[in-house]
């Protein structure tokens, strides 16, 4: 006999008072005022208004509700948002914010980065990624798509932390077959990691430090272990200027020749500023699933175009909020490109009409969780998601008054409003404090590191910018 919802168990977590932000049948974002959040098992049971909630269980819970639950959370004055998803980073590179700057691409990564990284250890990695968390937890980040080295180390540190992640161990043709072999096992070794809060993708680099032959290669191994790929593809348009020089296609066009556009768990493409026109019908024409995930951060430093998001959307390709690693980026903060996303779009086509505070709200939370493949799982609040959730202070006085309380989340309201961050349903930082990161103990080694970490007079480096392989 099935018991009644009366008989069931106290809820996981209540949250009431608060306004919702919620998607209707035509993915408009819409507010529910008032409005209280029942999570069980770390999935969403209902969301709406307080009244709805009393049919959840016995009048005897949380406040405002009939709901009882093990944890309340009264969120008075807040809005609730489904987590912030960073679709592309490099998580552990927050120990090399700042090392470089104003610098073309080519110099950034040839005379700094590239040197840098061959000094990295797995303990310099875990140290960068757990601070890397620390930030995008205070920033409302629920979930981030990792591209990098030593990534077990990140999925040891993602399990720690509490965040759901997407990672990928990256590799070069110049590593030899053994690159692509170790980002294999890694992604078989991690699917369904902690507690299924980590997802995993095989990580070429880019096509122009990977083979055709080797790119060909990772897409018959997705397709025969039912992996996604996640690599950097038309990062600038110097890119792709110098593959069609050299090899009369763009990098989109490698990617279709080499089997990347046609996988059934897709590929995600960081970047997509070098997208041009002629690329555009091969995207469309993709057998699998496509998405580009865009920093704009990140272009406005090295001085290159933005990702082409409207024809892009045209086309039916979902383009997702990301900030590239904090060595280019200087920050993790996916708020802050999703307010530069609508101006940078709005600068680009001259039209203030695009992209609208709605719309950007739909790239940082529908969009941006189909990029990672998890479009099904999270990016909404409605029952059956998972309970990743982040309650926003619009209480300020840079937030007030609230004319529209869409314009003034993305043009007013910032990372530091960002009061509470849950994942499936756990709080991992409430009222701003941080409960699963212990951040002075993780700055104070990895100052103590640092000399080590930076040190170039070696001359060596990991890879060559823009150099083909082979």
């Amino acid at each position: 006999m099935t018991p009644s919802r009366t008989t069931q168990p106290p809820a996981d977590l209540v949250i009431t008072g608060c306004t919702a932000l919620v998607h209707d049948d035509q993915e408009r974002i819409g507010f529910v005022e008032d409005a209280s959040i029942v999570v069980r098992g770390g999935v969403i049971e209902y969301v709406g208004p307080a009244t709805g909630a009393t049919t959840r269980g016995p009048a005897t819970g949380a406040p405002g509700t009939g709901a009882p639950a093990a944890e309340h959370i009264d969120a008075r004055g807040q809005v609730a948002l489904p987590g912030l998803v960073n679709c592309h980073t490099h998580a552990p590179m927050v120990a090399l914010r700042g090392v470089a700057e104003d610098l073309p691409a080519e110099e950034w990564f040839n005379d700094v980065v590239w040197p840098v990284e061959s000094n990295l250890t797995p303990k310099d990695v875990e140290l960068g990624a757990r601070l890397a968390c620390a930030e995008m937890i205070r920033g409302g980040v629920t979930c981030f798509a990792d591209h990098y080295f030593s990534m077990d180390t990140v999925a040891a540190v993602t399990a720690e932390s509490g965040l759901r992640a997407h990672l990928g161990e990256a590799f070069f043709s110049s590593q030899g077959p053994e690159g692509r072999e170790r980002s294999l096992e890694f992604a078989l070794r991690h699917r369904g990691a902690a507690g299924g809060r980590i997802t995993t993708a095989l990580a070429p680099h880019a096509p122009y430090t990977v083979a055709d032959a080797d790119l060909a290669a990772t897409a018959g191994l997705a397709r025969e272990h039912g992996l996604p790929v996640h690599l950097h593809a038309s990062e600038s348009r110097d890119q792709t200027d110098n593959s069609l020089a050299r090899h009369g296609v763009t990098p989109i066009e490698v990617l279709e020749r080499t089997g990347l556009l046609g996988l059934d768990a897709g590929v995600l493409i960081a970047h997509g500023t070098g997208i041009i026109e002629r690329d555009l019908p091969v995207l469309e024409r993709a057998t699998g699933p496509v998405a580009v995930a865009s920093a704009p951060r990140g272009y406005l430093k090295f001085a290159w175009p933005t990702t082409p998001v409207r024809a892009l959307r045209r086309i039916g390709v979902p383009v997702g909020l990301a900030t590239d690693g904090a060595a280019s980026n200087n920050s993790l903060d996916v708020w802050e490109s999703m307010a530069l996303t609508a101006l940078v779009q709005k600068s680009t086509e001259g039209d203030p009409r695009w992209l609208t505070s709605r719309q950007a709200l739909h790239h940082a939370t529908l969009q941006s969780a189909r990029a990672v493949g998890l479009g099904e799982q999270i990016g909404s609040l409605a029952p059956g998601r998972r309970a990743d959730i982040v309650l926003v202070d619009v209480s300020g006085p840079h937030t007030q008054p609230v004319h529209d309380l869409a314009a003034t989340l993305v043009h007013s309201a910032r990372s530091s409003d960002v009061r509470t961050t849950i994942v499936d349903g756990r709080v991992l930082m409430r009222d701003r404090r941080l409960l699963t990161v212990d951040v002075a103990a993780t700055v104070r080694e990895l100052a103590e590191r640092l000399p080590a970490l930076t040190d170039r007079s070696h001359g060596q480096r990991i890879q060559e910018y823009d150099k083909p392989p082979g």
